[in-house]
């Protein structure tokens, strides 16, 4: 690789984000990762031959377009951290690479729509690891009993405001009369309002953003009396990668795990892992926790992933349901509606033994990286659908995404 040329290519993205150009961004780091090795046949890595060290054969999965992952390598992929960011230190006038690129500006969503009585609270949360502002969404139906708790993470140069927009998550509040709860992660934490899901010290319990966000959890849960099992989080791309973190780091912590087009954990461990993994290239072998942990133990996971996302590699979706350690599973298909608004998927299921979905994993049919039937008010959203804030909130509360009432 000539590093001047990758040095040059990456300066080259960051001058794009800042025009406000995702798509040029893209192209241009896609050029930067073929530099440095990172692509393979006709620019799709996830089918590149695989590296000679590799892990274990994953456990048996249907796997949703009849293709095989590539393996896992058990090594740091490339440069460290420190080295990539000496290098565009010296060639980029100081530039760190605290961001991943490919995506463009906030956008300034406006208040979300309320009802009488409900409420959206401005608050932050303090703990050792650090300080988090935050969201709270309170139904107007909080009087009669909360259900749950839903804790929602967004995706990179979102803001909490944008994303209950784009989810509608407040409106199945209201319905559901569950609290949602939104923390913000801001250009002070992540030059592009990323979770930090590919930094090891964000990657283990009681340390990092996970401290941040598991103190808030319990902070909301207790200050509302919310039962124990009616914990939830949820995360769009970045954000989905950290709540699958969360779901690994603190399981007793939330009854069930909702990552929509995001990464597995332990995927990457530093910038140039998680670029690489993000195309789908085979990314590093992650260190369970708990590897003793029964399937049947951990949070229940809902899984939503585009076919046609080109920011974050449909395989990362199978790489997340073989990062569970089950078998098995029961795939069906759902075809795209005839009035066109609402596109096809194809939805594995792995049972518990007690009847719930332990495992949910929706691939939809040429959907991009993008919330699946979310409101266009909002950023990163797809709004034909099907609707992923319905069937996870279902999924949550029912043990199943098509109970009741699908």
């Amino acid at each position: 690789m000539n590093t001047n040329d990758y040095v040059a290519e990456i300066l080259r993205a960051t001058g794009a984000v800042r025009s406000g150009d995702p798509a040029g961004v893209t192209a241009i780091v896609q050029n930067a990762l073929a530099l440095a090795g990172l692509s393979g046949p006709q620019g799709n890595a996830a089918y590149a031959n695989p590296a000679p060290d590799i892990r274990a054969p994953r456990p048996s999965l249907p796997h949703l377009d009849g293709t095989a992952l590539p393996p896992l390598r058990t090594e740091r992929l490339h440069k460290p951290l420190g080295e990539v960011i000496r290098i565009l230190q010296e060639g980029g006038k100081g530039l760190t690479l605290d961001g991943l690129p490919g995506l463009g500006r906030p956008l300034q969503a406006p208040e979300p729509p309320m009802p009488e009585g409900a409420r959206f609270l401005d608050q932050s949360h303090s703990c050792a690891a650090g300080t988090r502002r935050y969201r709270l969404y309170v139904p107007s139906t909080a009087d009669e009993g909360l259900q749950g708790l839903i804790v929602m993470l967004h995706g990179c140069t979102q803001t909490p405001e944008d994303f209950a927009v784009g989810t509608g998550m407040n409106a199945l509040a209201e319905t559901h009369r569950l609290l949602i709860v939104y923390p913000a992660q801001t250009g002070g934490d992540n030059a592009m309002s990323c979770w930090n899901w590919f930094r090891p010290g964000d990657q283990m319990r009681d340390a990092g953003e996970p401290a941040i966000i598991a103190g808030l959890t319990e902070s909301l849960r207790d200050q509302y009396a919310i039962p124990a099992d009616r914990v939830y989080v949820a995360g769009l791309s970045a954000g989905g990668a950290m709540a699958a973190i969360m779901g690994e780091t603190y399981p007793e912590l939330y009854g069930a795990v909702g990552v929509h087009s995001g990464l597995a954990y332990g995927s990457a461990n530093d910038a140039m892992s998680a670029f690489a993994v993000m195309r789908g290239q085979a990314g590093i072998a992650p260190q369970p926790v708990n590897s003793a942990r029964a399937p049947e133990s951990g949070p229940r996971l809902i899984v939503f992933h585009g076919s046609a996302d080109t920011t974050v590699h449909p395989s990362n979706a199978e790489r997340i349901i073989a990062g569970q350690g089950g078998s098995g599973g029961q795939t069906a298909r759902s075809e795209a509606a005839a009035s066109g608004d609402s596109r096809g998927f194809t939805r594995l299921v792995i049972r518990r033994e007690d009847g719930t979905h332990g495992t949910e994993s929706w691939m939809i049919d040429g959907a991009p990286h993008a919330w699946s039937g979310g409101h266009p008010s909002g950023s990163y959203t797809d709004p034909r659908g099907p609707d992923a804030s319905a069937a996870m909130v279902r999924f949550f509360l029912h043990g199943a995404s098509d109970l009741p009432g699908a």
